[in-house]
Protein backbone atom coordinates (compact mmCIF):
# COMPACT_ATOMS: atom_id res chain seq x y z
CA UNK A 1 0.00 0.00 0.00
CA UNK A 2 1.46 3.46 -1.15
CA UNK A 3 1.37 5.98 1.95
CA UNK A 4 1.45 9.68 2.26
CA UNK A 5 5.45 9.25 3.09
CA UNK A 6 5.87 7.69 -0.14
CA UNK A 7 4.48 10.34 -2.19
CA UNK A 8 6.56 13.04 -0.69
CA UNK A 9 4.32 13.81 2.78
CA UNK A 10 6.47 14.89 5.73
CA UNK A 11 5.98 17.04 8.85
CA UNK A 12 6.45 19.96 7.01
CA UNK A 13 3.87 19.33 5.06
CA UNK A 14 0.95 18.44 7.58
CA UNK A 15 2.13 21.49 9.38
CA UNK A 16 1.48 23.71 6.68
CA UNK A 17 -1.97 21.52 5.77
CA UNK A 18 -2.75 22.70 9.63
CA UNK A 19 -1.78 26.66 9.00
CA UNK A 20 -4.25 26.80 6.01
CA UNK A 21 -7.17 24.84 7.89
CA UNK A 22 -8.32 22.58 5.09
CA UNK A 23 -10.78 20.48 6.85
CA UNK A 24 -12.48 18.17 6.16
CA UNK A 25 -10.79 17.95 3.03
CA UNK A 26 -8.27 15.41 2.58
CA UNK A 27 -4.43 15.69 0.93
CA UNK A 28 -3.95 14.53 -2.27
CA UNK A 29 -1.37 15.22 -5.19
CA UNK A 30 -1.43 15.80 -8.78
CA UNK A 31 -0.07 12.97 -10.71
CA UNK A 32 -1.13 13.83 -14.45
CA UNK A 33 -2.56 16.83 -15.77
CA UNK A 34 -5.09 16.55 -18.95
CA UNK A 35 -7.09 19.37 -20.36
CA UNK A 36 -10.45 18.09 -18.86
CA UNK A 37 -9.41 16.58 -15.72
CA UNK A 38 -6.51 15.40 -13.33
CA UNK A 39 -5.09 12.55 -12.13
CA UNK A 40 -4.04 12.31 -8.64
CA UNK A 41 -3.38 10.13 -5.96
CA UNK A 42 -5.33 10.07 -2.36
CA UNK A 43 -4.38 7.62 0.14
CA UNK A 44 -4.58 4.41 -1.42
CA UNK A 45 -5.11 5.15 -4.44
CA UNK A 46 -5.30 6.68 -7.54
CA UNK A 47 -8.17 8.37 -9.07
CA UNK A 48 -9.40 11.49 -11.57
CA UNK A 49 -10.45 14.85 -10.03
CA UNK A 50 -11.58 18.19 -11.43
CA UNK A 51 -11.03 21.94 -10.03
CA UNK A 52 -13.90 23.61 -8.57
CA UNK A 53 -15.40 26.24 -10.40
CA UNK A 54 -14.28 29.31 -7.60
CA UNK A 55 -10.70 27.95 -8.45
CA UNK A 56 -11.39 28.28 -12.55
CA UNK A 57 -13.12 32.13 -11.39
CA UNK A 58 -9.88 33.06 -9.36
CA UNK A 59 -7.34 31.81 -11.54
CA UNK A 60 -5.65 34.67 -13.53
CA UNK A 61 -2.18 32.64 -15.12
CA UNK A 62 -1.76 28.85 -15.69
CA UNK A 63 0.19 28.98 -12.14
CA UNK A 64 -2.80 29.50 -10.46
CA UNK A 65 -4.14 25.86 -11.79
CA UNK A 66 -2.90 22.46 -10.17
CA UNK A 67 0.41 21.12 -11.54
CA UNK A 68 2.49 18.03 -11.37
CA UNK A 69 3.74 17.50 -8.40
CA UNK A 70 1.33 20.01 -6.55
CA UNK A 71 -0.32 18.96 -2.62
CA UNK A 72 -3.97 19.47 -3.26
CA UNK A 73 -7.10 19.33 -1.02
CA UNK A 74 -9.78 17.46 -2.38
CA UNK A 75 -12.94 16.10 -1.63
CA UNK A 76 -14.40 12.51 -2.42
CA UNK A 77 -17.90 12.32 -3.04
CA UNK A 78 -18.01 8.76 -3.36
CA UNK A 79 -16.60 6.46 -4.88
CA UNK A 80 -17.63 6.31 -8.51
CA UNK A 81 -17.42 10.29 -8.90
CA UNK A 82 -14.36 12.65 -9.57
CA UNK A 83 -12.52 14.20 -6.62
CA UNK A 84 -13.20 17.55 -6.20
CA UNK A 85 -9.65 19.61 -6.03
CA UNK A 86 -10.80 23.20 -3.84
CA UNK A 87 -6.87 24.56 -3.09
CA UNK A 88 -3.41 23.72 -3.43
CA UNK A 89 -0.89 23.63 -0.41
CA UNK A 90 1.95 26.35 -0.95
CA UNK A 91 4.56 25.06 -3.43
CA UNK A 92 8.10 24.81 -1.87
CA UNK A 93 9.60 24.90 -5.64
CA UNK A 94 8.00 25.30 -8.89
CA UNK A 95 9.96 24.34 -12.13
CA UNK A 96 8.77 27.12 -15.04
CA UNK A 97 9.95 28.24 -17.93
CA UNK A 98 8.55 31.25 -20.44
CA UNK A 99 5.81 29.99 -22.26
CA UNK A 100 6.44 28.91 -25.95
CA UNK A 101 5.86 31.42 -28.49
CA UNK A 102 5.71 35.38 -28.21
CA UNK A 103 3.56 35.66 -25.56
CA UNK A 104 5.57 36.15 -22.35
CA UNK A 105 3.68 34.12 -19.38
CA UNK A 106 4.80 31.81 -17.15
CA UNK A 107 4.50 28.24 -17.89
CA UNK A 108 4.67 26.10 -14.48
CA UNK A 109 6.28 22.58 -15.51
CA UNK A 110 5.97 20.79 -12.20
CA UNK A 111 6.21 21.56 -8.29
CA UNK A 112 7.64 20.35 -5.28
CA UNK A 113 10.72 19.06 -7.11
CA UNK A 114 13.89 18.47 -4.35
CA UNK A 115 16.45 17.12 -7.14
CA UNK A 116 16.29 18.12 -11.21
CA UNK A 117 18.12 15.11 -13.01
CA UNK A 118 18.90 17.21 -16.62
CA UNK A 119 19.42 14.56 -19.41
CA UNK A 120 22.07 14.94 -22.16
CA UNK A 121 23.25 12.17 -24.65
CA UNK A 122 27.02 12.29 -25.32
CA UNK A 123 26.82 11.33 -29.24
CA UNK A 124 24.92 14.28 -30.21
CA UNK A 125 22.96 16.51 -27.87
CA UNK A 126 25.42 17.59 -25.40
CA UNK A 127 25.80 21.14 -25.08
CA UNK A 128 27.19 23.11 -22.71
CA UNK A 129 25.06 26.72 -23.26
CA UNK A 130 21.65 24.37 -22.87
CA UNK A 131 23.29 23.15 -20.02
CA UNK A 132 23.45 26.54 -18.11
CA UNK A 133 20.34 27.57 -19.56
CA UNK A 134 19.05 24.36 -17.80
CA UNK A 135 21.02 25.04 -14.65
CA UNK A 136 19.24 28.96 -14.67
CA UNK A 137 16.15 27.69 -14.53
CA UNK A 138 16.34 24.88 -12.07
CA UNK A 139 18.85 27.27 -9.35
CA UNK A 140 16.16 29.63 -9.95
CA UNK A 141 13.79 27.76 -7.68
CA UNK A 142 16.43 26.37 -5.23
CA UNK A 143 16.41 22.86 -6.26
CA UNK A 144 19.16 20.68 -6.28
CA UNK A 145 20.68 19.99 -10.15
CA UNK A 146 22.26 17.00 -11.27
CA UNK A 147 23.41 16.29 -14.93
CA UNK A 148 23.20 12.84 -16.64
CA UNK A 149 25.14 12.06 -19.39
CA UNK A 150 23.32 9.48 -21.50
CA UNK A 151 24.07 6.81 -24.03
CA UNK A 152 27.99 7.02 -22.95
CA UNK A 153 28.12 3.08 -24.66
CA UNK A 154 28.27 5.56 -28.16
CA UNK A 155 31.76 7.08 -27.71
CA UNK A 156 35.49 5.67 -26.33
CA UNK A 157 35.58 6.49 -22.65
CA UNK A 158 38.42 9.13 -23.70
CA UNK A 159 35.47 10.91 -25.02
CA UNK A 160 33.44 10.90 -22.39
CA UNK A 161 36.11 11.92 -19.52
CA UNK A 162 36.48 15.08 -21.83
CA UNK A 163 32.82 16.27 -22.05
CA UNK A 164 33.47 15.80 -18.45
CA UNK A 165 36.72 17.90 -18.03
CA UNK A 166 34.43 20.19 -19.89
CA UNK A 167 31.74 20.18 -18.07
CA UNK A 168 33.83 20.63 -14.82
CA UNK A 169 36.21 23.06 -15.72
CA UNK A 170 32.68 25.67 -17.69
CA UNK A 171 30.17 24.94 -14.73
CA UNK A 172 32.15 23.44 -11.63
CA UNK A 173 30.49 21.78 -8.91
CA UNK A 174 27.40 19.94 -10.23
CA UNK A 175 27.31 15.92 -10.05
CA UNK A 176 27.76 14.14 -12.90
CA UNK A 177 26.60 10.63 -13.71
CA UNK A 178 27.44 9.08 -17.01
CA UNK A 179 25.05 6.11 -18.04
CA UNK A 180 24.05 3.71 -20.52
CA UNK A 181 20.16 2.01 -20.91
CA UNK A 182 21.90 -0.42 -23.26
CA UNK A 183 24.35 -1.73 -21.31
CA UNK A 184 22.67 -0.85 -17.85
CA UNK A 185 25.97 0.96 -16.84
CA UNK A 186 25.40 3.96 -14.11
CA UNK A 187 22.02 2.70 -13.96
CA UNK A 188 22.31 1.73 -10.45
CA UNK A 189 24.37 5.04 -9.54
CA UNK A 190 21.07 6.63 -11.34
CA UNK A 191 19.17 4.51 -8.78
CA UNK A 192 21.18 5.59 -5.45
CA UNK A 193 20.18 9.19 -6.51
CA UNK A 194 16.70 8.49 -6.14
CA UNK A 195 15.57 9.01 -3.07
CA UNK A 196 12.81 7.16 -0.68
CA UNK A 197 10.10 9.98 -0.12
CA UNK A 198 11.65 12.86 -2.17
CA UNK A 199 10.71 14.14 -5.84
CA UNK A 200 13.06 14.25 -8.81
CA UNK A 201 11.70 16.19 -12.41
CA UNK A 202 13.93 14.23 -15.42
CA UNK A 203 14.47 16.98 -17.64
CA UNK A 204 16.39 17.03 -21.19
CA UNK A 205 15.30 17.39 -25.08
CA UNK A 206 13.89 14.78 -27.39
CA UNK A 207 15.63 11.73 -28.12
CA UNK A 208 18.35 11.41 -25.09
CA UNK A 209 17.12 8.49 -23.43
CA UNK A 210 14.68 10.15 -20.81
CA UNK A 211 11.80 7.56 -21.10
CA UNK A 212 14.31 4.20 -22.05
CA UNK A 213 16.30 5.37 -18.55
CA UNK A 214 12.93 5.49 -17.02
CA UNK A 215 12.22 2.15 -17.96
CA UNK A 216 15.20 1.18 -16.87
CA UNK A 217 14.85 2.37 -13.23
CA UNK A 218 11.19 0.82 -13.29
CA UNK A 219 12.54 -2.55 -14.59
CA UNK A 220 10.15 -3.07 -16.90
CA UNK A 221 9.20 -1.48 -20.22
CA UNK A 222 6.42 0.36 -18.65
CA UNK A 223 6.61 3.56 -21.34
CA UNK A 224 6.45 3.23 -24.94
CA UNK A 225 10.09 4.65 -27.02
CA UNK A 226 10.87 5.65 -30.04
CA UNK A 227 14.13 5.57 -31.81
CA UNK A 228 15.39 8.93 -33.02
CA UNK A 229 15.02 9.83 -36.80
CA UNK A 230 18.41 8.84 -39.07
CA UNK A 231 18.10 11.69 -41.60
CA UNK A 232 18.93 14.39 -38.67
CA UNK A 233 18.97 12.45 -35.38
CA UNK A 234 16.07 14.83 -33.86
CA UNK A 235 14.48 12.65 -31.11
CA UNK A 236 11.13 12.17 -31.37
CA UNK A 237 8.49 12.57 -29.00
CA UNK A 238 7.53 9.65 -26.63
CA UNK A 239 6.13 11.56 -23.09
CA UNK A 240 3.03 13.33 -24.01
CA UNK A 241 2.50 14.63 -20.72
CA UNK A 242 4.25 15.43 -17.48
CA UNK A 243 2.99 12.71 -15.31
CA UNK A 244 4.36 11.64 -11.67
CA UNK A 245 5.15 7.69 -11.08
CA UNK A 246 6.89 6.14 -8.07
CA UNK A 247 9.41 3.76 -8.02
CA UNK A 248 9.44 0.33 -5.79
CA UNK A 249 12.25 1.53 -4.09
CA UNK A 250 9.99 4.47 -2.90
CA UNK A 251 11.68 7.65 -4.96
CA UNK A 252 9.22 9.60 -7.12
CA UNK A 253 9.89 10.87 -10.92
CA UNK A 254 8.29 13.54 -12.92
CA UNK A 255 8.79 12.44 -16.69
CA UNK A 256 8.16 15.43 -18.85
CA UNK A 257 8.15 15.97 -22.85
CA UNK A 258 11.28 17.43 -24.42
CA UNK A 259 11.53 20.94 -24.31
CA UNK A 260 12.65 22.83 -27.49
CA UNK A 261 12.04 26.40 -26.41
CA UNK A 262 13.54 26.81 -22.79
CA UNK A 263 12.89 30.73 -22.08
CA UNK A 264 13.84 32.35 -18.57
CA UNK A 265 11.92 35.12 -17.24
CA UNK A 266 13.50 37.41 -13.94
CA UNK A 267 15.53 34.40 -13.45
CA UNK A 268 18.52 36.39 -11.75
CA UNK A 269 18.95 34.06 -8.83
CA UNK A 270 19.72 31.55 -11.13
CA UNK A 271 22.04 33.25 -12.93
CA UNK A 272 23.62 34.40 -10.04
CA UNK A 273 23.57 30.61 -8.96
CA UNK A 274 24.97 28.85 -12.00
CA UNK A 275 27.34 32.10 -12.59
CA UNK A 276 28.60 33.00 -9.53
CA UNK A 277 32.42 32.40 -10.66
CA UNK A 278 31.10 36.13 -12.69
CA UNK A 279 29.15 37.42 -10.10
CA UNK A 280 32.96 36.60 -7.78
CA UNK A 281 35.25 38.42 -10.51
CA UNK A 282 32.35 41.67 -10.95
CA UNK A 283 32.81 42.54 -6.79
CA UNK A 284 36.64 43.77 -8.38
CA UNK A 285 34.79 45.99 -11.06
CA UNK A 286 35.86 49.29 -11.38
CA UNK A 287 31.62 50.52 -11.06
CA UNK A 288 28.84 49.24 -9.02
CA UNK A 289 26.86 49.55 -12.29
CA UNK A 290 29.21 47.61 -14.15
CA UNK A 291 27.49 45.77 -17.58
CA UNK A 292 30.31 43.72 -17.98
CA UNK A 293 30.59 44.58 -22.07
CA UNK A 294 32.27 48.20 -22.36
CA UNK A 295 33.08 49.65 -19.27
CA UNK A 296 36.87 50.71 -18.30
CA UNK A 297 38.21 48.67 -15.39
CA UNK A 298 35.97 45.79 -15.55
CA UNK A 299 37.68 42.65 -14.15
CA UNK A 300 34.93 40.13 -15.62
CA UNK A 301 36.35 41.64 -18.89
CA UNK A 302 39.98 41.24 -18.36
CA UNK A 303 39.09 37.86 -16.80
CA UNK A 304 38.67 37.13 -20.22
CA UNK A 305 41.27 38.53 -21.97
CA UNK A 306 43.50 36.83 -19.65
CA UNK A 307 42.17 33.39 -20.62
CA UNK A 308 41.22 32.88 -17.06
CA UNK A 309 37.59 32.72 -17.83
CA UNK A 310 35.96 30.98 -20.57
CA UNK A 311 34.73 33.94 -23.63
CA UNK A 312 31.95 31.38 -24.59
CA UNK A 313 30.87 31.52 -21.23
CA UNK A 314 30.98 34.78 -20.44
CA UNK A 315 29.10 35.26 -23.93
CA UNK A 316 26.17 32.66 -22.30
CA UNK A 317 26.28 34.78 -19.32
CA UNK A 318 25.64 38.15 -20.98
CA UNK A 319 22.88 36.31 -23.32
CA UNK A 320 20.93 34.56 -20.78
CA UNK A 321 20.86 38.04 -18.31
CA UNK A 322 19.87 39.80 -21.65
CA UNK A 323 16.62 37.50 -22.16
CA UNK A 324 15.74 37.29 -18.63
CA UNK A 325 15.55 41.06 -18.31
CA UNK A 326 14.13 41.35 -21.57
CA UNK A 327 11.24 39.09 -20.64
CA UNK A 328 10.22 40.30 -17.07
CA UNK A 329 10.22 44.09 -18.41
CA UNK A 330 7.42 42.57 -20.79
CA UNK A 331 5.94 40.19 -18.39
CA UNK A 332 5.36 43.73 -16.20
CA UNK A 333 4.61 45.63 -19.20
CA UNK A 334 1.59 42.96 -19.92
CA UNK A 335 0.69 43.17 -16.57
CA UNK A 336 0.39 46.81 -16.25
CA UNK A 337 -1.97 46.53 -19.70
CA UNK A 338 -4.45 43.90 -18.38
CA UNK A 339 -4.48 45.99 -15.19
CA UNK A 340 -4.91 49.08 -16.68
CA UNK A 341 -7.47 47.24 -19.33
CA UNK A 342 -9.34 45.48 -15.78
CA UNK A 343 -10.09 49.23 -14.60
CA UNK A 344 -11.08 50.27 -17.48
CA UNK A 345 -13.89 47.47 -17.89
CA UNK A 346 -14.97 48.31 -14.01
CA UNK A 347 -15.41 52.15 -14.88
CA UNK A 348 -17.13 51.61 -18.15
CA UNK A 349 -19.67 49.33 -16.09
CA UNK A 350 -20.03 51.32 -13.07
CA UNK A 351 -20.84 54.30 -15.99
CA UNK A 352 -23.48 51.60 -17.39
CA UNK A 353 -25.46 51.07 -13.34
CA UNK A 354 -25.35 54.71 -12.60
CA UNK A 355 -26.87 55.43 -16.29
CA UNK A 356 -29.74 52.33 -15.73
CA UNK A 357 -30.42 53.65 -11.99
CA UNK A 358 -30.92 57.03 -13.45
CA UNK A 359 -33.05 55.74 -16.72
CA UNK A 360 -35.04 53.48 -13.96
Amino acid sequence: MITLHDMGWDDAWRLEWERHAFEPFGPARITVVHRSHYEIWIPDRFCTGEVTGKMIHQAVSPGDYPVVGDWAAVHIPDMHSPAIIHGILPRRTCLQRKSAGREVLYQPIAANIDTALIVQAVDRDFNLPRLERYLVMIHDTKIRPVILLSKCDLIPEAGLDEIKMRISARIGDCPVISCSSLDDTGIETVRRTILPGKTHCLLGSSGVGKTTLLNRLLMENRFETRPVREKDQRGRHTTARRQLIILDQGGLIIDTPGMRELGNIDAGDGIETTFSDILDLADSCRFRDCTHTVEAGCAVREAVDRNQLDEKRYENFLKLRRESEYHARSYMEKRQRDKAFGKMVKSIMKDKKRQWNRDT
